[in-house]
């Protein structure tokens, strides 16, 4: 029996994922998982928490310092976290 149009398992996925509206979550949760990767454990150790809201990413962290140098750099570090993912998921920061 020959298999006629086969297609990748990953593509059928993806596919899959966005016809159902489930691209979107996905990624959202793969940019907030990928925070301590991206950042590096010093940072990870201040960070207390991290969600995504209307294409925004909020992160609440422990020391104002940190938060400080995070600031300066903060377009840098969405399109860090962006090309991570592989996709336009937030389009800002917040730092609290």
């Amino acid at each position: 029996m020959r298999r006629q149009q086969a297609e990748q398992l990953g593509a059928v996925l993806n596919q899959f994922m966005r016809e159902e509206g489930l691209e979107t979550p996905y990624n959202e949760w793969r940019l907030v998982e990928a925070w301590p990767e991206v950042m590096g454990q010093a940072i990870a150790r201040y960070t207390l928490s991290a969600e995504i809201r209307n294409r925004t990413l909020f992160v609440r962290l422990s020391s104002s310092i940190v938060r400080q140098e995070l600031m300066i750099g903060r377009k840098s570090l969405v399109q860090r976290l962006n090309n991570y993912v592989g996709a336009q998921v937030i389009d800002n920061i917040v730092f609290r």
